[in-house]
């Protein structure tokens, strides 16, 4: 099991922790980070000192650093002479409270993912503000946006000049495209083939007629006499 996120303690004991007694308070039965097969605990049961522990193979528990009465640092070993030991962990007592140091591999792993979990998470904020459109493609819409834009007075929107054709009718820009680039061909009655506007022969205005005139005097009586009306008929004598 994994003894990092636990942690132990008998208030009983906290008032009376010193150099002495701080390997007995650790030795407790309760005390979920002491092995009891130990070579400390079979000193304990021969009632021996822990100077015998230098002559023995095997687990044990020696006090390493000692700061009364706030701090105590025990380690737990493997004894393979005399002279060479393999440290296996290290327990620290803070006011009574008894945890385990966590080793260098365990800090690695929980650094790693506590910056794994918070790149984790500002990929997810940031994806949350992200917005996309076939239209206007991607762009980004943050809450403090709007309530800027809702405090943001309005600014008037500035009147921009109209174009020409907003100005002028449509018939009107044609009529000048049509000026300014004339048609090459013409299509004189509809279902014949276009023919150039270089090819069209213009018809001759016909020549004003030689009148005479005798006709034209008798053309103005005609005309003053219809302006005059008919003679007026006479009466009868029977």
């Amino acid at each position: 099991d994994n003894l990092l996120g636990i942690s132990w303690v008998d208030s009983s004991w906290i008032p009376i922790l010193n150099n002495g007694s701080v390997l007995d308070y650790f030795s407790e039965r309760s005390n979920p980070f002491y092995d009891r097969t130990c070579n400390n605990e079979v000193v304990k049961m021969q009632r021996m000192t822990l100077d015998h522990l230098n002559q023995m193979v095997g687990v044990e528990y020696i006090l390493l650093h000692a700061q009364e009465p706030i701090l105590f640092i025990i380690r737990k070993q493997q004894r393979q002479s005399p002279t060479q030991v393999m440290p296996l962990a290290d327990y620290y007592i803070i006011a009574g409270v008894i945890y385990q140091a966590p080793d260098l591999g365990s800090v690695i792993n929980s650094r790693v993912l506590t910056a794994v979990h918070g790149i984790q998470s500002a990929f997810e904020e940031a994806m949350s503000y992200c917005r996309y459109h076939p239209s206007k493609g991607y762009w980004w819409h943050f809450k403090d946006q709007e309530e800027r834009e809702k405090t943001k007075p309005k600014a008037k929107k500035k009147e921009e000049p109209s174009s020409i054709f907003q100005r002028q009718r449509v018939d009107a820009l044609l009529l000048d495209l049509r000026q300014k680039f004339p048609p090459r061909f013409v299509q004189q009655k509809p279902g014949e083939k276009p023919v150039p506007v270089d090819q069209i022969k213009k018809e001759p205005e016909p020549a004003p007629e030689a009148v005479k005139p005798e006709e034209k005097e008798a053309v103005k009586n005609a005309q003053s006499a219809g302006a005059k009306g008919p003679p007026e008929k006479r009466m009868r004598l029977q």
